[in-house]
């Protein structure tokens, strides 16, 4: 049986590459209807008619998903998490297996899969599972007999509890591109509704420009601050099996973006690629914490065993023996973070725990800032200049977020697009 582990250890360094292989998924608004989907058949079937091995990964129909997440939470305040997995992976079950057909009446093979038939193994927490391993033998024998092989993205099951999993929202980015890594396909093609990964989201900034190229490390920060292209999962995916990415328009022609190593002509002057923001945040702050040492490991500790991901952290000076803890979170794990924080608060001797959800982040991204000081303080200028006040600042080696108002965030992201608008035309060659 073919399989490849998908843990963090060199599985796949040197791995056979399959030539002429190639996978490409399709998100929710290019199936969104059935003749969406009958035009994603006729690009399946013109790959495979020019000579491509063909693996295709479909995301639900449109907001089938979300509709299914309202149904479960009319029925359930808290749905159960095994039924929940249950119900919201149909979604891209049914997408797959309405592309087969429309393959088959274009006079070819196809068979569709789920993710459990397709050999997706994942971990056993639901709604958040993991892949672990993809067991790859049933869509290679399809292959074999020039089959189109269409993969419902998402999902995958427990080996543990054999039971369907999925894979968190986003999650058929991550089933394309470890299908990408397993079966060594040339490339992984990511087709949505945009031209490709832009400097900034283009419905804030019109003038945003489209990338030709990026580097993992890029996307990986542009995705894990917001940006709504790929999900940060599957770039690390990406970078740990060395899987070349492309972003490209479901609905028109073009090069797209392409995501992968990094090109040392190219970052000696792209100083930056892009501008992010997110609003799916909220920031809680531990108030008056107990200066002393494990306060902090047993706050984000708890948290991290409920499986809630904390984002931006910061400390207050210490002040007649006590600090308060800042820090950011999906909206979504307050739900889950809010008992645990609030039980730590009494036993630790804090005074308590607010919230606020009326919070954004918006990022400043580039594997070239390494090299260039001052692109903080550029940064900051451009909010001070709107008049935006900054909250809490994170960085990394090529990435300064800012949390600021919700309110404040679509001119927080002009205002910083339009301080670093001439690096961008350099890097995609604008005169």
């Amino acid at each position: 049986m073919t399989t490849t582990a998908f843990e963090p250890v060199p599985a796949l360094e040197g791995a056979r590459r399959t030539p002429g292989l190639v996978v490409m998924k399709f998100g929710g608004s290019s199936v969104a209807d059935t003749e969406k989907l009958k035009r994603v058949a006729e690009r399946l079937v013109a790959a495979h008619e020019a000579g491509a091995k063909v693996v295709a990964v479909l995301s639900a129909m449109g907001k089938t998903t979300d509709d299914l997440i309202r149904l479960a939470h009319e029925v359930s305040s808290a749905p159960h998490p095994r039924e929940y997995d249950m119900l919201v992976s149909t979604g891209e079950r049914i997408s797959n297996a309405l592309c087969a057909m429309a393959i088959h009446d274009l006079g070819h093979e196809a068979v569709s899969l789920t993710g459990s038939q397709a050999g997706i193994v994942t971990d056993a927490r639901h709604t958040k599972a993991k892949i672990v391993e993809v067991r790859a033998q049933r869509i290679h024998e399809a292959l074999d007999a020039d089959r189109i092989v269409l993969v419902a993205g998402f999902q995958g099951v427990s080996t543990a509890t054999h039971d369907v999993t999925t894979l968190g929202r986003g999650g058929s980015d991550t089933t394309a591109v470890a299908l990408a890594a397993a079966l060594g396909a040339d490339a992984c093609e990511i087709f949505t509704d945009v031209r490709g990964v832009f400097t900034a989201d283009p419905r804030i900034v019109p003038e945003a420009l489209k990338l030709d190229a990026v580097t993992y490390e890029e996307m990986l920060e542009m995705a894990a601050s917001g940006a709504k292209v790929m999900m940060a999962r599957s770039i690390e995916v990406a970078r740990r099996y060395g899987v070349r990415v492309r972003v490209r328009s479901t609905f028109e022609e073009g090069d797209g973006t392409w995501i992968g190593e990094e090109d040392d002509a190219v970052l000696e002057k792209a100083i930056i690629s892009g501008v992010t923001h997110d609003t799916s945040e909220a920031k809680v702050t531990v108030l008056d914490v107990p200066d002393r040492p494990g306060i902090a490991a047993r706050v984000f500790r708890a948290l991290a065993d409920a499986g809630v991901n904390v984002d931006m952290i910061v400390q207050n000076v210490s002040q007649d023996g006590t600090t308060s803890i800042s820090f950011t979170l999906p909206k979504a794990d307050l739900r889950v973070a809010d008992p645990i924080l609030e039980s730590l608060a009494v036993e630790i001797g804090a005074a308590g725990v607010s919230r606020d959800p009326d919070i954004a982040k918006v990022s400043l991204i580039g594997a070239g800032m390494k090299s260039h000081p001052g692109v903080a303080a550029d940064m900051f200028d451009a909010l001070a200049e709107a008049g935006i006040n900054i909250e809490i600042i994170s960085t990394s080696s090529i990435r300064i977020s800012c949390v600021v108002r919700a309110a404040e965030v679509e001119r927080a992201v002009q205002a910083v697009h339009e301080r670093f608008r001439h690096f961008a035309e350099e890097r995609v060659g604008v005169d």
